[in-house]
């Protein structure tokens, strides 16, 4: 081949990618149709390559702990998980429930969220012993996937009055029918069992999670996470936005950490926590009342109240929480009885204190001189000074004149005149 001109005939793929290589820079003729079978067979191999690369970065799972009593903490934390998971692009928030139920408003909030999702949401009852129970019943029925770990259940969805009390009938039968209504509408949309939805809201019915996927109220059983990506893999999940195919076989798993802030909510909204606070904020305010200027009691007492009546918004009121028949609303005997105990006792404390105070002779003024010991330091006949815890008074004796150093007791006080008489040598005050 001459260097100095290359000229490639057109059927001839190998010879142009050949050219390419081997071209002499002075002086190149390609005819366009190798120009265009060489870019041709480059395209087709990017092409080919492309499918494997994409397959082997699958996108992210997000996942989130839901643990606990439902409340307006749970909902900010659900939404900031779907968020989350939306603006990182994963392809699933799988959220990892276990609770006893909870308010009924939070709940419906939590359940919109779901349904309204970008994003594949996966709720997965977990670990092994956990439970979807009132509240979770809805929330779990709202999954796009609902899954369930061994040893776990799901159940028990009808309402209750909160406050424990007898609540009017006709108001409870409407809630029951709404209740009711509203986990059958989700039980529909995500086609699961809705006759068994009604039932665990109006006969208050629960099953295992056995019971649950033969009867068709959650999709599939897994024994943990990886498992659980295993066998949603692949699934066609109907989004707003239209159908999604699954993808989970293998994809890594990003937790979406609870910031501080949250997790603290968390716990303050515990109606013990709570209690504790309340408790805390009486006292604070009660120190700092009666002691002004102290300042300290008054700053932590303030704090707890504030804390202590945020809880009690999310929760169904403070002296309801005895009585609540839910588990998570209710105040432990535990916590009440060592609180009211350390209370009662400081109170005890106090009172008895300030009785004695009262019992005890006056011990500053004109009233707590009287009675006391003075040292003679001017003669005494009748009148000189005397002194007094450091200070120097005018006397005036009865009886005998004193001389200096004697020691009388102070009998009366006369505007800023002590009248003295001599101290008892033995028996008398010293």
């Amino acid at each position: 081949m001459t260097r100095g001109r290359v000229c490639l005939r057109p059927p001839s793929v190998r010879a142009g990618l050949t050219a390419l290589a081997t071209m002499n820079p002075a002086r190149v003729c390609l005819r366009p149709p190798s120009v265009r079978a060489g870019l041709m067979a480059l395209a087709t191999i990017i092409a080919m390559l492309l499918p494997v690369a994409v397959w082997a970065a699958p996108a992210p799972v997000a996942t989130i702990e839901i643990e606990g009593v439902i409340n307006p903490v749970t909902l900010r934390l659900v939404g900031l998980a779907i968020d989350r998971a939306q603006a990182e692009r994963a392809q699933a928030l799988v959220i990892l429930l276990d609770t006893p139920g909870g308010l009924e408003r939070s709940m419906r909030a939590i359940v919109q969220r779901m349904m309204n999702a970008e994003v594949p949401v996966v709720v997965f009852v977990a670990p092994t012993g956990a439970r979807a129970a009132s509240a979770g019943v809805f929330i779990t029925m709202a999954g796009h996937v609902a899954a369930m770990a061994p040893a776990t259940n799901i159940g028990a969805a009808s309402p209750v009055s909160v406050g424990g009390g007898g609540a009017d009938k006709t108001m409870m039968k409407k809630v029951e029918n709404d209740a009711a209504a509203f986990i059958r509408t989700v039980a529909i949309e995500r086609g699961r069992n809705a006759d068994w939805a009604e039932k665990a809201v109006r006969q208050a019915v629960a099953v295992t999670e056995r019971e649950a996927l033969k009867l068709n109220v959650i999709d599939l059983v897994a024994d943990s996470l990886p498992d659980l990506l295993g066998k949603i893999d692949g699934r066609t999940i109907k989004l707003p936005k239209g159908p999604v195919t699954l993808a989970t076989k293998g994809a890594p798993v990003r937790p979406i950490e609870i910031g501080f802030r949250d997790r603290f909510l968390n716990v303050i909204t515990d109606p013990n926590v709570a209690y504790v606070l309340m408790m805390l904020g009486m006292l604070g305010l009660f120190f700092e009342l009666s002691n002004p200027g102290v300042i300290l009691p008054g700053i932590i007492g303030g704090i707890s109240l504030i804390l202590a009546f945020f809880a009690f918004q999310s929760l169904p009121g403070s002296l309801m929480l005895f009585d609540s028949p839910e588990v998570g609303f209710r105040v432990s005997w535990w916590v009440i009885a060592p609180t009211v105990g350390a209370t009662a006792g400081l109170f005890l404390f106090v009172v008895a204190a300030g009785v004695r105070a009262l019992g005890r002779p006056p011990a500053t003024g004109v009233e707590g001189l009287v009675g006391k010991t003075a040292i003679v330091r001017e003669r005494l006949a009748p009148e000189g000074q005397v002194m007094v815890s450091g200070e120097i008074w005018r006397a005036v004796a009865q009886g005998e004149p004193l001389e200096p150093g004697a020691q009388v007791r102070i009998v009366s006080v006369d505007g800023l005149t002590l009248k003295v008489a001599k101290a008892e040598a033995k028996g008398g005050v010293t």
